[in-house]
């Protein structure tokens, strides 16, 4: 590849293609989200905007719906170099909000929602992925090997951990899980060693075994050690903490290839046999009413997006703005594989909500912020930096891409 045409591949530019994905399938949701809350009660064959109407749900996914390009307008005309000098306001701001929701919030089990006016709730935890992303890509950007002297590597290790305790003490572990995934992702993409890599990892995986452990040895009865036990034997707990796992299993089954189509009467998701069907679950009504063929678009749609965002990072020069896409990529890679394999029983619930499908304005506004972000990267990059130059060389992989065109 000459320098010209990676010049063209690299020039600012606000990107129509990821654009149009995102919104076509946040579009899309609206559709599944009115699909789920159709009530047994409601004519069938009344309009497509009737339907919208009846259901509060719908409704209030088109008002969200309506504010995401003002979410993702506001965010990619930010100006670039206050993002990164802005990094640990934007952190501070998502911990003290994290810290009032713990502290204030008078719910039993799960204290992760914080009420404003007219019923609506936000999701500090949410907003949290996006600060995380900003203050992982200043630090990560620092240095041409991060974390590879001890102060920094303690440094960018609390700076994880001590916001990811208070969303712990929220009962948020699906949040927490997505913020290690990311963090691991924007350290994969850093050039970060592979011995510490692997230091990392074995203290998260010793962490969580140590977690899980103690909560056994004590007998607790968390609510997510009950999800755990469910998993593994859906059999036993079919009718308690696996029903939800194996309802959404036997939804997404009775769609067969082409689905039972919108609206029908008697269907398991107008039944409410699936709990929160409009939510974590939505995939389960995506496959009854449009089978596998309707499944396995919305994966397209989900692997297009990513490798969009991956595309976009290769070809970032500066490193904090191409961390910034991947972190925003490791966090919606997170969401999808996760939440698709709980409604396949393929792995425990977490509460993890599929990304621009499932009912919810904070999860909704978090992800088109994390594609404002991605906009306002590529909006902002520039084509003058030398081909040589430092920047170009924090990703392994573009050493050997600008390698092979010093060569040929």
């Amino acid at each position: 590849m000459t320098v010209t045409e990676e010049n063209r591949h690299s020039r600012a530019h606000v990107d129509i293609i990821l654009i149009a994905l995102v919104f076509g399938l946040s579009l899309f949701g609206i559709v599944a989200v009115c699909v789920a809350t159709f009530s047994p009660g409601s004519d069938p064959d009344t309009s497509f905007l009737n339907h919208i109407f009846e259901s509060s749900y719908a409704t209030r996914q088109c008002v969200f719906m309506l504010l995401a390009p003002l979410v993702v307008g506001v965010i990619m005309a930010f100006p670039y170099d206050m993002l990164r000098q802005r990094a640990e306001l934007f952190y501070w701001i998502s911990f003290v909000l994290l810290t009032v929701t713990t502290v204030f919030n008078r719910a039993q089990g799960v204290k992760a929602w914080l009420d404003i006016l007219w019923g609506y709730t936000i999701q500090p935890s949410e907003f949290a992925k996006l600060a995380m992303i900003l203050i992982l890509a200043k630090s990560l950007s620092r240095q041409d090997r991060p974390l590879s002297d001890m102060r920094s590597f303690i440094r960018v290790f609390l700076m994880v951990v001590v916001p990811g305790l208070v969303i712990l003490l929220q009962g948020e572990t699906g949040s927490l899980l997505v913020i290690i995934f990311l963090f691991a992702v924007m350290m994969y993409f850093s050039n970060v060693s592979l011995k510490t890599l692997g230091i990392l990892a074995a203290i998260a995986i010793l962490g969580i075994l140590s977690v899980y452990g103690f909560m056994k040895a004590t007998g607790s009865t968390d609510y997510r050690l009950a999800r755990i036990a469910g998993w593994l034997n859906p059999d036993m707990y079919a009718s308690g903490d696996a029903y939800q796992q194996t309802m959404s299993k036997m939804t997404i089954g009775s769609g067969g290839f082409s689905g039972n189509g919108m609206f029908v009467d008697g269907a398991i998701s107008q039944l409410n046999f699936v709990p929160a069907d409009w939510t974590d679950f939505i995939y389960a009504t995506i496959g009854e009413t449009w089978g596998f063929v309707g499944c396995t678009s919305v994966l397209i749609v989900y692997i297009l997006i990513l490798l969009r965002m991956l595309y976009l990072a290769w070809y970032t020069r500066d490193k904090f703005g191409r961390l910034i896409i991947c972190g925003v990529m490791g966090m919606l890679l997170f969401h999808v594989l996760e939440n698709i394999a709980m409604t396949l029983g393929l792995m425990p619930i977490t509460g993890i909500p599929l990304p621009f499908l499932s009912y919810g304005g904070s999860n909704m506004m978090t992800n088109m912020g994390g594609v404002g972000l991605v906009l306002n990267v590529t909006r902002n990059r520039s084509v003058s930096i030398p081909v040589n130059t430092p920047q170009t060389l924090h990703n392994p992989y573009r050493v050997r891409l600008h390698y092979r065109t010093r060569g040929g």
